[in-house]
């Protein structure tokens, strides 16, 4: 039986096992000895309804919203039995260290049932302020909202690991922002999105209390997100193995970010999911052209600490950072090192067999990782748009040999002419592909099946993204509904029409091209 968010059914597990700050006090502050501070959102001036999951709200077991339920999910109504509160945690921010973060902008109504019987966070982000905010206003604009509230859902139809996303709700109020930092602040809409998850605990929730020296704290959350999220661990060694299945899932998200050319843009420490979910959706992008040291995220200049091509080290060293925070419950910390180094062992298993799929291999022989890694010098050298070129390798007709052909079939792909020596390149790792590709013991419909489960034709490019935002903020809302459904089948050519290089105007255009911290 469905149910309005105004029934307030809510239940505050997590809230009822830890301690918590319960003053309600938003004061920006250091909150040593509790876990969250009680946060109630801060009314807006005339919410309005933007977009509805209608796919997760049947999972949750949600009725579409009514007037009351427009009015919790903007933050104006509270129900008397509600807990909201804001999440503290520390993390490491660009590798380094900086201390007690929290959730500046974000308040947890709390736990909502499913008809399954599992339990998810609903979060209300951009709700105002809380304890965490420091000098922010605990706001978030329509621009930042659009592009979290659309990506989330996308990833999880792309099949990524992610926390989603139920409605977006306008606020009717402006919100300051300097978008790019260069002092040029500016009014923008507000908006909040609702965010679902089934924790939204980060390696910086751990980290905080290691450093705080809050080794009750920590041993009892540890047990307890064992018990509620990996049920299936015991023994006197379930600390060390949950830290194992941690490290694995983290290299199963990296993986699944590559293969369909996600760039999250932001990977501190604080943003990583203990569930192994993508989480906090800021200045991410999906690969145009194939360049593995793009960063999206103009904060990452200019050392590109967060580019395409790093996310797989830069996740080996925000695990090493959740290592160091479990250390105290180890009276040999050697342990945790060891299961640190098998992250490298299930990264490049993973990795090799997403890259299989998307080449079509029937299975990983040893002179394939060969292949894989001339397709990524190629690839490399020439810049093909990732999703295009892929989707044309589909298509490739085995009998094209000659360079002129293989260039031709590409050409779609490529935002620059081919020099005479990039058109030799794509040729010979093309020619050794085809004869690969050849020896499959499986069928050619299998490997057309195969390839199309493996790549996306539709990705949310950034530029579209851009497009939608400014027609929302002129009151139109054509393109963000029709994204709104090529989000839900983006392995088939329903929309093709977005199926398209990038167009020339926004590779420098902002919140095209690259964009800030700053939501």
């Amino acid at each position: 039986m469905k149910q309005h968010l105004s029934s307030d059914v809510f239940q505050y597990d997590f809230t009822n096992t830890f301690p918590g700050d319960q003053s309600g006090n938003l004061t920006p502050r250091q909150t040593p000895g509790v876990l969250y501070s009680k946060a109630l959102p801060t009314p807006v001036n005339e919410p309005k309804l933007l977009a509805w999951s209608d796919d997760l709200a049947a999972e949750l077991g949600l009725e579409k919203p009514n007037e009351a339920d427009v009015n919790i999910l903007g933050g104006n109504l509270v129900t008397p039995s509600m807990q909201p509160y804001a999440l503290c945690y520390a993390g490491h921010q660009f590798g380094n260290w900086a201390g007690q973060l929290g959730d500046g902008r974000a308040i947890c109504l709390g736990e909502w049932e499913a008809p399954d019987k599992n339990k998810w966070e609903l979060q209300l982000k951009g709700a105002g302020r809380t304890a965490y905010s420091r000098r922010a206003d605990g706001r978030a604009v329509l621009r930042s909202s659009v592009r979290e509230y659309l990506m989330s859902e996308a990833m999880h139809y792309l099949g990524v690991p992610t926390t989603r996303a139920l409605s977006l709700v306008a606020t009717g109020d402006q919100v300051v922002r300097d978008m790019f930092y260069d002092g040029r602040p500016a009014y923008e809409p507000g908006a909040i999105v609702c965010r679902t998850a089934p924790s939204f605990l980060r390696f910086g929730s751990f980290e905080m209390l290691r450093a705080r020296n809050e080794i009750d704290n920590l041993t009892n959350l540890v047990n307890w997100t064992i018990d509620r999220y990996y049920p299936h661990i015991s023994g006197d060694d379930k600390v060390l193995k949950w830290f194992g299945e941690v490290v694995e899932r983290t290299a199963t998200m990296i993986v699944e970010w590559l293969r369909v050319g996600f760039v999250h843009g932001v990977m501190n420490t604080d943003n990583m999911s203990v569930l192994g979910l993508t989480i906090d959706y800021g200045p991410f992008s999906f690969l145009d052209n194939y360049a593995p040291d793009f960063t999206p995220n103009t904060t990452d200049l200019p050392g590109r600490r967060y580019a395409f091509g790093q996310q797989a080290n830069i996740a080996y060293w925000n695990l090493s950072c959740l290592s160091n925070a479990l250390v105290p419950l180890f009276s040999d910390a050697d342990q945790l090192a060891e299961v640190l180094k098998t992250y490298e062992d299930h990264y490049w298993a993973k990795y090799y067999a997403m890259m299989a799929g998307k080449l079509g291999l029937d299975q990983v022989r040893d002179e394939d990782v060969y292949l894989f890694q001339e397709f990524e010098k190629v690839l490399s050298a020439i810049q093909p748009d990732m999703t295009i070129f892929y989707q044309l390798l589909i298509e490739l007709p085995l009998d094209a040999k000659s360079e002129s052909d293989i260039t031709a079939h590409f050409q779609d792909s490529l935002y620059d002419e081919l020099t005479s020596d990039q058109g030799m390149q794509l040729q010979g790792v093309i020619n050794r592909y085809q004869i690969r590709r050849k020896a499959n013991t499986c069928t050619e419909d299998d490997v057309q099946t195969l390839m199309r489960r493996s790549n996306p034709r539709f990705i949310l490019r950034n530029y579209l993204l851009h497009q939608a935002i400014e027609e929302l903020e002129k009151g139109k809302n054509e393109l963000f509904l029709k994204l709104q459904e090529a989000i839900k089948d983006p392995y088939a050519k329903r929309f093709d029409e977005f199926f398209e290089i990038r167009p020339g105007w926004a590779a420098e255009q902002a919140g095209c091209s690259m964009l800030s911290c700053s939501s």
